[in-house]
């Protein structure tokens, strides 16, 4: 991966299908990287992915902006809570996939 990288997804979301496309637009491992999407559900999405050593471990922490064509009571009433399923999730994976015994760590 570099700058200037596209990543295509294809995924569901409410169950309707999507394709979005991203650029990674700034690489700086091992501390962080961003990606914008170029294509998707999104007026705007910035995601900032950091990473830093903690406790013998990597704290990965996520920033994110983005907009939605809807405005800003569509975000409060539905989108924003799917934003924040889809980070519990990641985190729920991330703690899976990096645990000793391959199950997920508690808080």
């Amino acid at each position: 991966m570099h700058e200037g990288t596209l990543i295509d997804y294809k995924l569901r979301l409410r169950g309707l299908p999507l394709r979005w496309r991203t650029e990674i637009t700034a690489w700086e491992p091992p501390h962080r990287f961003v990606d914008r999407q170029i294509k998707g559900p999104y007026r705007t999405w910035i995601h900032e992915h950091r990473f830093e050593a903690q406790d013998g471990g990597t704290l990965c922490t996520d920033h994110v902006q983005y907009d939605m064509m809807l405005g800003r009571c569509m975000d409060r009433l539905l989108i924003r809570r799917d934003v924040e399923r889809i980070f519990a999730y990641r985190q729920d994976r991330l703690r899976t996939l990096f645990s000793e015994d391959g199950h997920a760590a508690p808080d």
